[in-house]
């Protein structure tokens, strides 16, 4: 029976997003039993308290209209870059980004991190900018606004310094062009530069990848003053990646050369990932058993509440703990996917897969740099790192998720009421 005013729910994705972090709070737990003891033995009650607001937080935005969501999306946006400007002037760091100003601090207290709320009203402004459109951009000068969107925010993070969650902005930005129709040939010849300031380092690697787009320019067509602005751009960043090189702190150079072979620093930058390998490597088929992981109860493993939770996942419950976790993740991303196919308008379902970009971006580089398929940048994994800013926003995207559904094509008589 359908209770006038309520808000129908998905149930398939709200279960599945609260075994993820009823999952994750069992994990965080599991970090904090350790010989020695220390304060991360407590911090799962905090966790469980974040959760609990951020399903109160869900429900409260899922009763909020998507047209709302759109009128406010833009002083949202507003106050979101106010807000990280005032960061790189006041901010401070915390747990493992001391040295950052990702934090608002007040009085000594730590309040929470602005970037995380930043990537859902960068995804609200991007879903109205781009569904405003006629049609999806066909050329260079369609993604200067959507690209400004996405850019002011990434410089400000990116000055904090947080490469990490610079990383997931560009993958809401690229991911949500997709969604809005871009031709994939334009989104490659986009991504280039990226490309060739990665490899601009290997001379090589370098001009090969030059010939290959030089081949796509010439096989796509763009207009000429576009052609020649993606070949500079390309050869600029190559140029250009030695010297960034040189002008890295000697930390950063080496996380990316222990990224190449772990072994030339096993004691300092490459301890991490060794140690992350050698955790998930022996736990095997089914683990060593919950709370029993030695690398983990000996504080060998860096990090091992944040960063680097998936790898006790991984030593104390084995190969089967990893497959439900990722399976639980695929599940959610799956149903979100659909909710943004039914959604009831353009800007809806940009929304929906612009969320979805944040979260498997974060999966994807998370997990990626506990195997050192990655390079390790200090990102969280979704539900399961120990951290109330991420926990409150994710489930604040939910909500918005929840309303995209509920608004959607066969949503309003989904069963399940409340």
């Amino acid at each position: 029976m359908r209770i006038r005013g309520s808000v129908s729910i998905d149930w398939q994705l709200v279960v599945a997003a609260i075994l993820l972090s009823l999952y994750g709070i069992a994990i965080v737990y599991s970090a904090g039993q350790t010989d020695i003891p220390t304060y991360v033995a407590g911090v799962w009650r905090q966790q469980l308290l974040w959760l609990a607001l951020g399903i109160a937080g869900a429900y409260l935005v899922s009763r909020a209209s998507m047209r709302m969501l759109e009128w406010l999306a833009v002083p949202l946006y507003i106050s979101t870059i106010l807000i990280l400007a005032y960061l790189l002037f006041f901010g401070g760091g915390g747990g493992t980004a001391a040295s950052t100003k990702s934090w608002i601090v007040i009085g000594g207290m730590k309040l929470g991190q602005p970037s995380e709320l930043a990537k859902i009203t960068v995804v609200l402004m991007l879903g109205k900018l781009l569904s405003a459109s006629k049609g999806p951009p066909k050329s260079l000068l369609d993604l200067w606004k959507p690209a400004l969107v996405v850019g002011i925010p990434w410089l400000l993070i990116i000055g904090q310094p947080d490469l990490g969650t610079g990383i997931v902005f560009l993958g809401i930005f690229f991911a949500m062009l997709f969604w809005s129709g871009i031709s994939w040939r334009l989104l490659l010849l986009l991504a280039s530069p990226i490309v060739s300031l990665i490899l601009g380092g290997v001379t090589q690697l370098w001009g090969s990848w030059f010939l290959l787009l030089l081949a796509l320019v010439i096989w796509y067509k763009p207009f000429p003053w576009e052609g020649a602005v993606f070949v500079a751009a390309n050869v600029l960043t190559g140029v250009v990646a030695p010297l960034i090189w040189e002008r890295l702190r000697p930390y950063q150079q080496a996380r990316l050369k222990t990224f190449l072979d772990p072994s030339i620093d096993p004691r300092r930058t490459g301890y991490q990932v060794i140690q992350s390998q050698v955790a998930i490597g022996s736990g095997g088929w089914f683990g060593k058993g919950y709370t029993e992981g030695t690398q983990k109860r000996l504080s060998f493993l860096p990090a091992q509440h944040t960063d680097f939770i998936f790898s006790v996942v991984g030593e104390e419950l084995g190969f089967v703990g990893i497959t439900l976790a990722l399976a639980l993740f695929a599940v959610f991303f799956l149903r979100i996917i659909r909710v943004a196919e039914r959604a009831s308008d353009s800007f809806s379902s940009l929304v929906a897969f612009g969320l979805l970009a944040s979260w498997f971006t974060h999966v994807v580089i998370n997990v990626g740099m506990t195997l050192n398929l990655m390079p390790i940048t200090g990102i969280p994994l979704p539900f399961f790192s120990y951290g109330g800013s991420f926990m409150l926003s994710s489930w604040l995207a939910i909500g918005i998720v929840v309303r995209i559904a509920h608004e959607g094509r066969g949503g309003r008589h989904a069963a399940g009421m409340v």
